[in-house]
């Protein structure tokens, strides 16, 4: 798969599960998870509806604590089936580095090596194999509102996605994220440690019947990486498609 197709169309809801995905590391300042973590039912909200609230605020806390992080990736994607085609997956390796404003750079090293680079302003999509380098503005559309605001470090959960609790355990609660405001995706669903607000797993569903799955390791957080890290130059006979500039009318 070009890595266009493979990025662009995962894009908005992944930068949303990376600006999520918190888990403890080494690096991280998040305690270790709880044994128990119960969440009493207060009077008029019945015990769900407590632990969502309660999930939530606990993610939403841990999120507005990073500055960035880095980690390495498993990237999934199931195709929606078409026809008498059967649904096909892809598997995708890597590592990511993202830092609030809007600085990011996934490097995809198998199953073939790419790398998606922004430094809030330009990004990059640059395929080695076809010599290729895709320019295009950060802020030009490819990320929904409510990316965009949490790639700023501005997100609110609640205010962005309607919330459904879909399962409550003691170290694992997943919630379903709608957005409010139309976008390039249907849904987002974060597995959650309910203690600490540590997500270590995001998939997103897309409008054309599209699941990426994203799991998280070795993260670090607050880092501090330096701002060449998401720059990029092109090589040398490397052939430039701008997509930066507006389109004649």
């Amino acid at each position: 798969m070009r890595p266009e197709r493979r990025v662009l169309a995962l894009l908005c809801g992944v930068a949303l599960g990376v600006a999520f995905a918190t888990s403890a590391s080494a690096g991280s300042d998040a305690a270790s998870p709880p044994k128990k973590q119960p969440t009493p039912a207060r009077a008029g909200v019945d015990a769900q509806e407590a632990c969502r609230q309660h999930a939530v605020s606990a993610v939403q806390h841990r999120y507005e604590s990073i500055r960035d992080l880095r980690a390495r990736f498993v990237q999934t994607t199931r195709a929606a089936s078409v026809g008498d085609r059967a649904a096909e997956k892809t598997t995708s390796r890597g590592s990511v580095v993202v830092a609030k404003p809007s600085r990011m750079r996934w490097s995809y090293e198998s199953p073939e090596p790419s790398l998606v680079v922004s430094d809030g302003k330009t990004l990059w999509i640059y395929d080695p194999a076809f010599a290729e380098a895709q320019r295009l503005p950060a802020d030009g559309g490819f990320f929904s509102g409510a990316a965009l605001q949490f790639l700023l470090g501005r997100g609110d959960m609640e205010k962005e996605f309607a919330i459904r609790l879909v399962s409550c355990e003691d170290k694992a609660v997943e919630l379903e994220l709608t957005p409010r405001e139309p976008t390039s995706y249907e849904k987002l669903f974060l597995v959650a440690n309910p203690g600490t607000g540590d997500v270590f797993r995001t998939r997103i569903d897309d409008l054309l019947g599209n699941s990426t799955v994203v799991e998280f390791s070795d993260l670090q957080v607050n880092l501090d990486p330096p701002a060449d890290l998401f720059r990029f130059e092109p090589p040398a006979n490397v052939r430039i498609i701008d997509l930066s500039q507006p389109s004649a009318r």
